[in-house]
């Protein structure tokens, strides 16, 4: 048996060899994703998500708005993003969230929130906002966790069915 030295848990030579060849490929993907995202966007960061998988955060930007964007690198880039953010810039000092899609459960949305943020510290603006509106109201409490874990302050109005949430960068 090993050991990681990271990690207190055992692995046995089997898992240790899976997770090196899993590694090995999720890096030669990555390799060749930045380069074929670099062409069309900007490669903002590499990260990894809660399940330690390598992700490519990369964004498109115009002049009053611009989405965040990530690829798992698990898989081979084939021009679609796993996970996005769209956000706007309201004003000077405020960025606002139109949507976030894409799959769930993998912490890619954790991922890119940590990355707006990121963008708003380097922007210098005080505020992220944004709006929980109807359609959202068949996962507004998962929405709600969401947010709250990332600081956000969450007001929902449940018989309006409408939502706002605002973080404030200290």
């Amino acid at each position: 048996m090993n050991y990681s030295a990271f990690l207190t848990v055992e692995k046995d030579k089997n898992e240790l060899k899976q997770e090196l060849d899993s590694l090995e490929v999720q890096l030669f993907r990555m390799k060749n994703s930045i380069k074929e995202i670099a062409k069309k966007s900007d490669v903002i960061s590499i990260d990894q998500t809660q399940d330690d998988n390598w992700v490519i955060i990369y964004a498109d930007k115009q002049s009053n708005s611009f989405q965040i964007m990530l690829h798992e690198c698990t898989k081979p880039f084939r021009g679609n993003w796993d996970s996005a953010i769209q956000a706007e810039y309201k004003n000077t000092s405020t960025l606002h969230i139109s949507d976030i899609k894409g799959e769930q459960n993998k912490g890619f949305g954790s991922v890119l929130m940590r990355h707006l943020k990121e963008i708003a510290r380097d922007e210098n603006k005080q505020y992220i906002t944004g709006d929980i509106v109807q359609r959202d109201f068949d996962h507004v409490n998962r929405l709600k966790h969401f947010y709250s874990k990332h600081y956000f302050d969450v007001k929902i109005d449940y018989q309006e069915q409408y939502g706002e949430i605002l973080w404030i960068n200290n």
